[in-house]
Order: C-alpha cells, then structure tokens, then sequence
C-alpha cells in the first residue's frame, strides 16, 4: 500500500472522487501544513491556523498506478487558483502536496508537470513538507456519500466527481 497525502479545494470534493476508483483502499479527510495542533473544522475555516483542508489517500499501486492517483488529483480541481478553488478562498483550499519522502517527492514533481499540459498553463501547487496529519471530525469523513443531495454536494463536487470518472473510466470500481 501507499498514502498520499494531498489538498485540492475542499476535501468533500476530494473524498467523493477518489472513493469511487479500483485499488483506493482508504480516504481520510483532515487538516496538514499549519502550525495549531489539533485543529478543528471552525479553526482551519478561519484560514489562521496554516492547515489545509486535504486527503489522506491509501491505494494498492497494483491495482492502480500511482500516476492515476496522481492525475486525477490535478483532474478533480483547477491547480492554477491561488488559495482558491471556485468560490472557497482561503489558504485551506490552497492546492498542496505533502511527500512523505524523496521518492514521493519526485512523483508529485513529475505530476505537477504533467498537469501543466493537462490546464495549458502552469499549476500554482506547492509541495510541502507532511509534518503531521489530522484527521477531520467524524462528519466530515465520507461526506459526499452521507449528504448526496446537499446543496454544495450537487453543485461543486458532483462535476468533480463526473470528470474524474470520464478521464479514468477504465479504473472505477466495480
């Protein structure tokens, strides 16, 4: 198994994309890159604890390449808005990835190149360091699954969701 750990917008949009691919084994949404221990959902909405909203993604590289992870990421949210993604503005919504080592670090490179061709412009993502990852509060795990006709569910991270499953079609779940 391998976990990345990456922030692109809101993590009920992450979440809800990821869950659906074959080899995806766990989605954790929560909170990485501040400086607040043990944040909460109404500290890291402030935008002044440092964290990010992000996932935690373990999936067996077997049954899904790591590059399809990773691609799909830069297909889910729009890398080119700077602590933004649509109408969530703050460094929480920043598009971030946190390596877990040198090798991770390579592969988040390589991606963030790839996705310059993908948008047809250069991507704002940063890499950070992992530092510690909190997971989010119990309602917010899952999210999209618990609150499908939720009115941000519908409108933000359905097309999210929708072109993850067009470009990477060959790899959803059965």
């Amino acid at each position: 198994m391998e976990t990345f750990v990456l922030a692109g917008g809101c993590f009920w949009c992450l979440d809800a994309a990821y869950r659906p691919l074959r080899g995806v084994q766990s989605v954790v949404s929560g909170y990485v890159g501040g400086t607040v221990p043990d944040p909460t959902y109404p500290m890291v909405c402030t935008g002044t604890t440092g964290h990010a909203e992000a996932v935690q993604v373990t999936f067996d590289p077997e049954a899904i390449p790591s590059e399809v992870i990773l691609d799909a990421f830069f297909t889910m949210h729009d890398p080119r808005q700077l602590n933004r993604q649509g109408n969530d503005v703050g460094t929480q919504y920043r598009s971030a990835m946190f390596p877990a080592d040198g090798a991770q670090r390579a592969e988040f490179e390589s991606a963030r190149q790839r996705a310059a061709d993908f948008w047809d412009g250069e991507p704002v993502t940063t890499i950070e360091p992992l530092g510690t990852f909190y997971p989010a509060e119990d309602e917010h795990q899952d999210f999209f699954a618990k609150n499908p006709t939720q009115g941000y569910c519908l409108a933000v991270a359905v097309p999210k969701v929708n072109k993850v499953r067009a470009r990477f079609a060959e790899y959803l779940a059965a």
